[in-house]
């Protein structure tokens, strides 16, 4: 109670004029003084009061489910996708018709580890690598 009463006195001295005297004159900030009481019961509850069910796992719920969802729908997803290609990449044979990411479409004359040639057109053979292909496409797809 101490607190509330030296916070009004402090504010009063403040706010009176230095040439009079406002005896027994209500200051407009008196009136929120049942505000401030209501607050430092609040904060007073709330630091006795028991925790929650979960303690201090319970704040950070939230943020675990948020890496449980980014993790089932972004991540799991991706790696599906790259060990798919890495097995499609593995498994191109000579005669195999791709897509490169260029866009180019051919049929595979020859394989090394890491290069391939690609025919686009009859008599046109082009070099691209392992890694640049995208797609492999059905049998007589490419004219």
């Amino acid at each position: 109670m101490c607190a509330r009463a030296c916070h009004t006195r402090w504010l009063q001295s403040a706010v009176q004029p230095r040439t009079g005297s406002r005896l027994g004159a209500r200051l407009p900030f008196e009136e929120f003084d049942v505000f401030i009481s209501s607050a430092f019961a609040q904060t007073a509850g709330a630091a006795g009061g028991a925790e929650s069910m979960f303690g201090q796992f319970g704040q950070m719920l939230p943020l675990v489910l948020m890496f449980v969802v980014l993790y089932f729908v972004m991540i799991r997803p991706q790696m599906k996708r790259q060990k798919e290609h890495k097995a499609m990449i593995e498994a191109i044979g000579k005669g195999d018709e791709v897509v490169t990411s260029g866009g180019l479409l051919g049929k595979i004359t020859k394989v090394n580890e890491t290069i391939l040639s690609l025919e686009v057109a009859s008599g046109v053979e082009l070099q691209v690598q392992r890694s640049a292909i995208v797609q492999v496409l059905p049998k007589g797809t490419v004219k």
